[in-house]
């Protein structure tokens, strides 16, 4: 099973979205600075999280949520979490 997800950081204003096999432990590696690319911008939250069940469908939504504006983004993150 694979993850993909997207993290916020209230502090910045900042979205990041990316996949894993293992959710929990790859936000504790956001927070604790261990990804370069979020290293600046934390804390992060966990928004919202989808389950796929390969590495395919999962990198595929992924590439679909980074192509998103942050308008588009936030529409899609409340259709969602409302479900």
């Amino acid at each position: 099973m694979y993850f993909v997800y997207i993290l916020y950081s209230k502090k910045f204003n900042r979205f990041y979205k990316g996949q894993t096999e293992n959710i929990e432990a790859r936000l504790k590696k956001h927070n604790d600075g261990q990804v370069p690319s979020t290293k600046p911008f934390i804390p992060f939250e966990l928004v919202i999280f989808f389950e796929k069940e390969t590495r395919e469908e999962a990198l595929l939504l992924e590439k679909k949520l980074k192509n998103l504006n942050t308008e588009d983004l936030i529409k899609f993150i409340k259709k969602y979490k409302a479900n």
